[in-house]
């Protein structure tokens, strides 16, 4: 099973401004995936859907309801389907609960007004099967589209500015019915080149190009060996911060090449899915945690690759002193998160 992180490796790098190099991106991706099951262990609960099939017991210690299977961590988002004993229960004949606030859903109870009922398999053992999309929610956004057709096997697809400027090495993509992971960016050329040169000023923030519409805000160009990110565009000038992602800043020539990081490497069948064919154009959508499960990540990622390079010491210095740094924010979002989406305990009568 692949884990999904919460932020990307993009969202780490920006917010440090660290110089792209292969180094840096692993010791930000180990933060990464530490930060995001941190909040799955903090939260008690798995935050990106997963379809599949699970199993349970039954009887299962809750002869008290026979008509209600407690999930507990196996929290789902839909079912497709449900059968007990070797017999499917169809979707009318059960309820999803609770029913006012889910997804999430914590317990699936058989309506008593059908016929429908849990056993009547050869033995207790796995008698119970639900395959279904599990996990907190399946929240997700347009982000733009393929710009070449994908077949069954390929690990990489190219994508529109708008996508490029989205996305990141983490992201969690839906196309038609599969998921896949972005694992690696690369460049492209956009087919565009700078209509005038530019010097190494940092008071030179315009890119000059051909045609604005083929990029977008907030998607990061190379020029040379330079990153620019672009923060707005106005007609065919894009207007951008110089020496992004610790690159540093260079004068450049009219007619030198664009380019963008759109090609991007998949793991294909993510999260259960299933790998099909995809043609040009295909919508690409992002999936999102909720935004305090997002911002937790960050945060968890960011202090662990700072406290790395710190030796695991950091110290906030205040005149000639200084002292270990307490971490107050990060434990005062911790709360928070759990407070609105940590799950918690379910009291059992005996």
């Amino acid at each position: 099973m692949t884990e999904i992180p919460y932020c990307t490796r993009e969202d780490i790098a920006g917010a440090l401004d660290f110089k792209q190099t292969a180094r840096a991106a692993r010791a930000i991706d180990r933060a990464v995936a530490s930060g995001s099951r941190s909040v799955d262990s903090l939260c008690h609960r798995t935050f990106y859907p997963e379809l599949d099939t699970r199993l349970w017991d039954w009887p299962n210690g809750q002869h008290a309801r026979p008509w209600r299977l407690w999930l507990d961590q196996n929290e789902l988002i839909s079912v497709t389907a449900l059968t007990t004993g070797n017999t499917v229960i169809p979707a009318t004949n059960y309820f999803l609960e609770p029913n006012q606030d889910g997804p999430p859903y914590n317990r699936l109870e058989i309506d008593l007004d059908s016929p429908s009922a849990f056993g009547g398999g050869g033995t207790h053992q796995r008698d119970i099967s639900i395959t279904g999309l599990y996990g907190y929610r399946d929240a997700h956004t347009t982000v733009g589209t393929t710009t070449t057709a994908l077949d069954a096997v390929q690990t990489t697809l190219t994508v529109t500015g708008e996508a490029s400027a989205q996305l990141g090495v983490g992201s969690l993509l839906r196309l038609d019915g599969e998921r896949m992971l972005v694992t690696g960016r690369r460049q492209t050329d956009t087919g565009q080149t700078l209509a005038a040169g530019m010097d190494a000023q940092a008071k030179s923030v315009t890119v000059t190009v051909a045609s604005g519409a083929g990029y977008a805000t907030d998607e990061v160009v190379l020029i040379g060996g330079e990153r620019m990110l672009i923060v707005d565009i106005a007609g065919n000038s894009l207007i951008v911060k110089r020496a992004w992602d610790g690159s540093v800043a260079a004068a450049h020539s009219a007619g030198a090449a664009v380019y963008a990081p759109r090609t991007l490497t998949v793991t294909r069948a993510a999260c259960g899915s299933i790998a099909s064919t995809h043609s040009d154009s295909a919508v690409v959508e992002r999936w999102d945690p909720p935004a305090l499960v997002h911002q937790l990540a960050t945060a968890e990622a960011i202090n662990t690759v700072l406290q790395e390079q710190a030796g695991w010491f950091r110290t906030a210095s205040g005149g000639s002193s200084s002292r270990e740094a307490t971490l107050d924010a990060l434990k005062s979002l911790r709360s928070q998160t759990y407070d609105a989406h940590g799950r918690k305990a379910r009291l059992r009568g005996v």
